[in-house]
């Protein structure tokens, strides 16, 4: 039988309160970058906790919008959203140096993250600023979208991004957050997702349409109300099931 590892990441340093204890469910960690959420401090705080669970470091870049999470769609220039990216990606790096830590990977946040799924130049802005700062650093993008296709395209080491707590559109894009069924919060339908996606590539859409999916790491949101029940829930089905958990191998 195929030997099969999966990363399980998870956005903290958000400001939530559950941080430590699902840091001992997770293999990395993408770190609020004071853009969205969080500041020095958090970040400092995160970094640290993250050593001591051996899990792997993460820069999460948004979108300048604390008022709303980072999560306002935005249209500003490649270049704009390139400098932005590589201030959050070297503030984080600095503090996580100075803790003693090494940053792992990249994962953009929100509406970036969702923008830069479907929109070129944006994919490629953030992919060359990744790039430009460390080559060896693994970008993080949903799975199969531009994000990743754009990376490879600067030799970039990339990891397919699935998600257990929320559900898909038959194009293989996240439900938007506005529609009522977008969100997962019961931990079983999570973990029977999350096993469908990494055993079989495939997920049930919200039209009950199975499609095609890569995954290479799976995302756990810190911020859901449900969120240390879901890790919970997942880690154990994923050790139950013989799959091995481990953070994204970064460098060439």
């Amino acid at each position: 039988m195929e030997h099969l590892t999966i990363d399980i990441n998870c956005d903290l340093g958000e400001g939530c309160a559950n941080d430590a204890e699902l840091m001992k469910f997770i293999s990395s960690t993408n770190i609020a970058c004071g853009f969205h959420a969080g500041d020095r401090d958090t970040m400092r705080r995160t970094v640290e906790l993250a050593r001591q669970n051996n899990v792997a470091i993460g820069a999460h870049p948004s979108y300048r919008d604390r008022e709303n999470f980072g999560r306002t769609n935005m249209k500003i220039p490649a270049k704009e959203v390139y400098d932005i990216v590589t201030e959050q990606i070297a503030t984080l790096n600095d503090i996580a140096k100075s803790s003693g830590g090494k940053l792992a990977h990249v994962k953009p946040h929100g509406a970036l993250y969702n923008q830069a799924a479907k929109k070129r130049e944006l994919a490629a802005a953030i992919a060359q600023a990744v790039c430009d700062f460390d080559s060896e650093l693994v970008l993080f993008g949903l799975s199969g979208s531009l994000s990743i296709s754009e990376a490879k395209k600067y030799d970039l080491r990339t990891a397919n991004e699935v998600f257990a707590d929320r559900t898909y559109q038959n194009d293989g894009s996240l439900t938007p957050r506005t529609i009522a069924d977008a969100l997962i919060d019961d931990p079983e339908q999570a973990a029977t997702q999350v096993l469908d996606m990494i055993k079989y590539g495939r997920v049930r859409t919200v039209d009950a349409v199975m499609i095609k999916v890569a995954a290479d790491t799976v995302c756990i949101h810190g911020d859901g109300g449900n969120a240390v029940n879901i890790a919970k829930t997942i880690h154990k089905s994923l050790i139950n099931a013989g799959v091995e958990i481990a953070a994204p191998r970064n460098g060439k």
